[in-house]
């Protein structure tokens, strides 16, 4: 077991936990000769002479008038005014009292963990160290010649463009726009002057300099087959100097012309945070040790560095931080919470600053009956966050699904169950209906397509959900009309979405149809979704469905009345079992009517009853207006009888047929065929 060492900077560098990662050879009085620092309990000799890995050392603040020590060998001096020590800490270690005795001096910020936290961490400082890999491999293409295009969100472009260019050993110029018009007298928009001061500053590029765009794909977005003017004009610039070296940022969620991307050598994307960090020295650390520090992990009990990743796996290291100071704060106070905590602040964040996402509030026990569904699912669920026993990690990537095609009829809870998928994930969820995402006019259906899945990158672990999926993923066709290409158009980029998921990123995309038949094959292949059907209840299932009800609506139901329900309620979908309970509730509060045996059996028939009407509807039995036909009956018209304009040729067969005036909502005719077919569809006289 490593002897814990607590220690109270009163100067050094403002990071010293970086020291410890990358020198952990390094003796504890080496490391104090470079961070000077107080002890709040004893340090013996022997332990200044051990290697920084054989010791848990932690940075605390000192409890007011606790006593501090003075490691052996260490000399504390009063610096020139204005060298102090500048963090609270260490001002606090200043003023204690420095004791020789063995006192227990307890801090207020410590965690228990066997990798060196951060003190302190910048959004520079988690860029930096989240990409280190990607910024090390783009800064090598830089060094040779090659001009490089990095695909990352927007967030985190000022940070890797710094660092990339200083890796690479080149200086920057930067296009930013320009200040003030210096176009003359017609003023000109922004677009234009970043390309009059590209213009100059490609041309001026001297050796070793590396033009930097940061927003590529604002300035020159589009497709290759629409390209503005502004758009030709800067291909035609970076095209004049092939030489010129460029390192240029674009973002997932935006297209640029593939003319303009062929000009760079190499393409790169960036997205997400990796499951480990690989250090200066070469070592591989948890995500979580690296971009929390130790008094953010010391509020939550139980915190693990490596359990983090599934929870923050979609967002960059800015989000990451940003997430961790939100659920920080708002815990501060409060003593040490739960690690779960942490993780439902998370989840809030995210759905906060986002205008689509949500924290899902449905579990799987809310949830009646469906216990073969629930179980598939849950099998996939324990494939995703890795707690399936699979030896192999590379094999368990590869059987993760990535996604489920949820069929049946309406009402059964097909977006209830991808709800509660979310929240056993402890993932945000985003439910978009099919008809949202096509658009009139060229290319928009796809681009929304790419944004939503890119959100859900950058939300991960998240749930993606596509209700009435049936209007975006019909089957392909080959006729060369509008609407068909755009439909098949939305296919295809639902399949390249598909085929570019990360298995590390814990993300799963869910649709909802009653048409199944109708859904194109490509989509239906085992690899990218998985159809689960979700028909309509079985007894067991609307007992457990009904018991989940009368618990939601707080209804005293005997359980010799829900085994009624269950049985009187066959054919019934979850929606309309719910709907009986929903209705005894008002009854109970508004109408002062008992959810008795008789209520329940009211409100069965009349959802029995408008059942049958609505297929006496279909099959012709009942007209729209309500009029029961009996056996033999025509429907009647409404309205005055006029013949029915026939081309010569078949006046003859049919003169005797006749139509009515009613319009649309009315019967269409009433001749021979129309009682040939009330007569065949006709049941038994209600």
């Amino acid at each position: 077991m490593k002897d814990k060492i607590r220690l109270i900077q009163i100067g050094g560098p403002s990071e010293p936990s970086d020291y410890l990662i990358t020198n952990p050879d390094a003796s504890l009085a080496e490391f104090l000769s470079r961070v000077p620092a107080l002890s709040a309990s004893p340090v013996t000799a022997e332990q200044m002479r051990m290697r920084l890995g054989q010791l848990n050392i932690m940075f605390v603040t000192p409890a007011p008038n606790s006593p501090v020590y003075i490691p052996p060998g260490l000399r504390v001096t009063a610096g020139p005014e204005g060298s102090g020590p500048s963090t609270a800490a260490a001002a606090t270690a200043t003023a204690a009292t420095v004791a020789g005795t063995n006192t227990d001096g307890r801090g207020q910020a410590t965690v228990d963990v066997s990798v060196p936290m951060p003190v302190e961490i910048n959004d520079e400082f988690a860029v930096r160290m989240a990409y280190r890999q990607e910024i090390e491999s783009v800064a090598s293409f830089l060094r040779v010649g090659l001009s490089a295009l990095v695909v990352c969100e927007k967030l985190v472009v000022d940070h890797l463009a710094e660092e990339i260019v200083r890796r690479a050993a080149k200086r920057a110029v930067v296009l930013k726009v320009p200040d003030e018009d210096e176009g003359g007298l017609v003023p000109r928009g922004l677009r234009q002057r970043q390309l009059a001061k590209l213009k100059t500053s490609i041309r001026d590029l001297k050796a070793g300099d590396v033009l930097v765009i940061p927003h590529l794909d604002l300035l020159a977005g589009g497709s290759d087959q629409n390209l503005p003017t502004e758009s030709r004009e800067l291909i035609e610039l970076v095209y004049e100097e092939p030489g010129r070296l460029v390192l240029g940022f674009a973002d997932r969620s935006l297209n640029i012309p593939e003319v303009l991307a062929s000009r760079f050598a190499v393409r790169l994307s960036i997205s997400g945070v990796p499951r480990v960090v690989v250090t200066p020295d070469g070592k591989e650390q948890p995500i979580g040790s690296v971009l929390v520090t130790a008094d953010e992990a010391s509020h939550f009990e139980g915190f693990d560095p490596e359990a983090l990743y599934k929870n923050v796996a979609g967002m960059n290291p800015v989000r990451l931080r940003h997430a961790v100071i939100y659920a920080v704060k708002e815990h501060a106070g409060g003593g040490k919470v739960p690690v779960s905590r942490l993780y439902h602040a998370i989840r809030a964040f995210k759905a906060q600053t986002s205008n689509s996402f949500e924290v899902p509030d449905v579990s799987f026990e809310q949830i009646g009956g469906y216990e073969d569904v629930k179980d598939e699912i849950l099998r996939a669920i324990q494939m995703i966050d890795g707690s399936a026993s699979i030896p192999d990690e590379k094999l368990r990537q590869e059987l993760i699904p990535r996604g489920f095609l949820l069929h049946g009829p309406p009402g059964t809870g097909k977006t209830l169950f991808a709800k509660a998928v979310a929240n056993r994930m402890n993932a945000t969820i985003q439910i978009v209906s099919g008809p949202e995402v096509t658009d009139m006019y060229v290319g928009e259906s796809e681009r929304k397509v790419r944004e939503l899945f890119a959100e859900a990158r950058r939300n991960a672990p998240a749930v993606l959900v596509f209700d009435e999926f049936d209007a975006i993923a019909t089957k392909r066709s080959g006729r060369e009309d509008g609407g068909s290409r755009a439909g098949n158009a939305i296919v295809a980029q639902i399949l390249t979405e598909m085929d570019g998921f990360r298995p590390d990123v814990p993300m799963l995309v869910i649709g909802t149809t009653n048409r199944l038949d109708i859904i194109d094959e490509a989509l239906l292949r085992p690899s990218r979704f998985r159809a689960i059907p979700i028909g309509l209840p079985d007894l067991v299932a609307r007992r457990a469905i009904a018991q989940v009800h009368s618990r939601r609506f707080k209804l005293d139901i005997p359980d010799e009345l829900l085994e009624v329900i269950a049985a009187s309620t066959n054919r019934f979908n979850g929606d309309q079992i719910r709907s009986l309970f929903r209705d005894a509730y008002v009854s109970v509060h508004l109408e002062k009517k008992p959810a008795t045996a008789r209520r329940f059996g009211q409100l069965v028939g009349r959802i029995r009853q408008e059942q049958q009407d609505r297929d006496a509807v279909k099959t012709g039995r009942l007209t729209p207006a309500g009029v029961v036909l009996r056996p033999g009956d025509r429907p009647r018209p409404s309205g005055t009888m006029q013949p029915l304009a026939l081309r010569p040729a078949a006046r003859s067969a049919t003169s005797a047929t006749a139509v009515s005036a009613q319009g649309s909502d009315g019967p269409s005719k009433a001749g021979p065929a129309a009682e040939i077919q009330i007569q065949t569809n006709q049941g038994e006289p209600r």
